[in-house]
């Protein structure tokens, strides 16, 4: 099941069912009005909604329309929680001091999630000084989940997938008075999508907690990189639920990142100019890629085996001297 929430000028908008091909969009007015609704009830309705998808895939639902991007809101627009992991292992970790400080950060990182971006908002920076950067990511969106589950049982309550543009300034990382506004806002693909599409037709692509398909991301329609999300994947979700309900549980609709996705093998490329900056400082001994600046444009998206998108595309203009754009009161 895909589905995603269009601004409809309030804090939560309107939760919509999108079809499996991202060409068209039924209301779910009169099952949930919200995607918190959907979290917090899901086994009631959950299966409502999935009947309302099937018979949009199937060309017969009466009051579908034409699906478009560019009016979604974040697939859940705030969030009770958002934590950051640190999923892959990074190409340059055992360069200590390199220009990519988020590959050294601890393993979870609480972040902003009271405000979340849509796939197409601007990427904002009220100055270049800032140096602006984008780290491509995977996300869950989590059920209820209790104290001290263990990794397996951490798995049963992810409901849906996304992914995530996490965005940077990284001139305050590292400097204690600007760090925690470092990484202010998180845009997040148009689309999140249960886990029972991974395993359509064989296709098997979501596995023990890791999803087995590549990460696109361009920059000023260049190839930026093409990871591999699931290979990469160090500490599976699973993981990182549990280590989050050591110490307490989570509420329905939680927010968990993979972090960057990275690549030992640097052929595949890179989900941020810091990490492309940190490889060119150990292979050259200078960074070359500038961070990102008034103009560019970031892409992000991921394909499924049958070449189509899965979540459409985090698409996204950098925009300096603009604050990025709040949903409305």
């Amino acid at each position: 099941m895909k589905l995603a929430t269009l601004n409809d000028g309030s804090r939560d908008g309107q939760l919509v069912v999108v079809s499996r091909d991202l060409m068209s969009a039924h209301y779910a007015t009169g099952i949930a009005d919200h995607m918190q609704d959907l979290l917090e009830d899901w086994n009631f309705i959950a299966p409502q909604l999935q009947d309302l998808y099937d018979t949009l895939n199937h060309g017969k639902a009466r009051h579908a329309f034409a699906f478009d991007p560019r009016l979604c809101m974040a697939p859940l627009p705030r969030a009770y929680l958002m934590v950051v992991g640190s999923a892959y292992a990074h190409p340059v970790a055992s360069l200590a001091g390199s220009e990519a400080p988020s590959a050294f950060a601890t393993p979870l990182q609480l972040a902003f999630a009271d405000s979340l971006l849509g796939a197409c908002a601007p990427l904002a920076c009220a100055n270049a000084a800032q140096l602006p950067d984008f780290e491509a990511s995977l996300t869950v969106i989590t059920g209820d989940v209790p104290q001290g589950v263990n990794s397996a049982q951490a798995l049963e309550t992810v409901r849906l997938l996304a992914l995530a543009n996490h965005i940077y300034f990284r001139a305050w990382q590292g400097q204690p008075a600007l760090a925690p506004g470092a990484q202010p806002h998180t845009a997040f693909s148009p689309v999140a999508v249960t886990t029972d599409e991974f395993l359509r037709g064989g296709e098997n692509s979501w596995q023990q907690g890791r999803l087995h398909l590549t990460l696109h991301c361009s920059v000023n329609g260049r190839k930026f990189g093409l990871c591999e999300a699931g290979s990469g994947m160090t500490t599976h979700f699973g993981e990182l639920i549990a280590q989050l309900c050591q110490a307490r549980r989570l509420r329905a609709g939680s927010v968990v990142s993979s972090g960057e996705v990275r690549n030992l093998d640097a052929s595949h490329g890179c989900s941020s100019v810091a990490t492309r900056r940190a490889l060119e400082l150990a292979q050259s001994g200078s960074s070359k890629t500038p961070w990102l600046a008034q103009g560019d444009s970031v892409l992000i998206d991921m394909k499924g085996r049958d070449g189509q998108s899965v979540f459409g595309a985090i698409d996204q203009d950098v925009q300096i001297g603009l604050q990025a754009t709040m949903p409305a009161a």
